[in-house]
């Protein structure tokens, strides 16, 4: 997703503010007293815990919705309609060119459907997806060029549900591709309709992860394949019975920015798809895989162009442009993971 990509490497948080204030046009002189609006932009996206909890996933769902009708048009200007990272070998120097990293996502689709084993006979091509999340649709109108199937995309946001749409008429793709606002944990589709269930970096924003994973499981046809590519934590050892308070308070810093609820591994991820019944089960963590996509980013952030947007685009994606040190730090202690699971449904149940 969007905001997902922007983290940046201590060494350059000093030119970000001062970029950053910059582009705000404040005076020299007001900028320190005008650190209390810039404090304020990092206030927590969740209310008080006393609040029920249906209506905090509510809230939630709400906060979501609008931090990517606000952000997704900056990241389709900088970056395409590709709202996810790139795939790259870790072994090899990775060229600054911006058409090597949109190269490098469509790659991170190819490497996640070669990962989910997704068929390469034509005659065993999927004909039916669901793009669980589907940002503007990128991945959607790939798949559906790429296998010549119907792809039906899903997104809490307006915006890039009529983004997606507009899009896939523009590419005369509106008979394969289409995009309807709806929620992951209560999918508008009937059982048993899709043969291949694609979520790409969108599991993170789900309240109850494991409602989450029976409805991709409900809508796969018997035989269908299932890929989720998420953030995740790290898996938890055998002595372990949670995170340690440090990493649980980090992650929740990251979680009131980016609009994220309770964090899982891909252990978790795992476990749940286990008590489905489901089969074939497979899991790999990627970050290095995706390392080499946030510098990209950074750079393509730190431009004129870059900053005036994130500016103009309101405080949510300022407030996530402003915690994503916190990510790459997460990366670096081990906290964060980003990881592929992929699974088949059987075909007979």
């Amino acid at each position: 997703m969007l905001l997902q990509c922007y983290l940046y490497p201590p060494s350059i948080l000093p030119q970000l503010r001062t970029n950053l204030q910059s582009s705000l046009f404040l005076p020299t002189r007001c900028r320190t007293s005008h650190a209390p609006l810039l404090r304020s932009i990092t206030v927590k996206a969740s209310i008080s815990t006393v609040m029920d909890a249906d209506a905090q996933v509510t809230l939630l769902k709400k906060g979501i919705a609008e931090l990517y009708d606000e952000s997704s048009g900056i990241w389709e200007a900088l970056w395409g309609d590709h709202m996810h990272h790139g795939f790259y070998d870790t072994d090899v120097k990775v060229s600054g060119s911006l058409s090597d990293h949109r190269a490098a996502q469509i790659r991170m689709i190819e490497e996640a459907l070669r990962f989910g084993s997704v068929p390469e006979d034509p005659k065993k091509w999927p004909k039916n997806v669901v793009d669980v999340g589907c940002g503007i649709g990128g991945s959607s109108r790939y798949l559906a060029k790429k296998f010549g199937a119907h792809c039906q995309g899903i997104s809490l946001s307006p915006f890039q549900v009529q983004r997606a749409n507009s899009l896939a008429a523009a590419e005369g793709l509106a008979d394969k591709a289409s995009f309807q606002v709806a929620d992951a944990l209560d999918q508008p589709f009937p059982d048993g309709q899709f043969d291949l269930v694609w979520s790409m970096e969108s599991g993170e924003h789900m309240p109850d992860k494991r409602k989450f994973v029976s409805e991709l499981a409900r809508v796969a046809a018997p035989g269908a394949r299932i890929i989720i590519v998420t953030w995740c934590h790290r898996n938890l050892s055998p002595s372990e019975e949670s995170l340690q308070t440090w990493e649980k308070a980090h992650l929740k810093k990251i979680c009131d920015a980016y609009y994220l609820p309770e964090w899982c591994s891909a252990a978790d991820y795992v476990e749940m798809l286990e008590s489905l019944s489901l089969q074939d089960i497979k899991t790999a963590d990627w970050s290095q895989n995706v390392a080499s996509f946030w510098p990209a980013v950074i750079r393509s952030a730190l431009t004129w162009k870059g900053l005036t947007s994130l500016v103009r685009s309101g405080l949510k994606t300022i407030r996530g442009a402003l915690v994503m040190p916190l990510m790459i730090q997460g990366y670096q202690k081990g906290i964060i993971k980003f990881a592929i699971i992929t699974c088949r449904k059987p075909e007979f149940e």
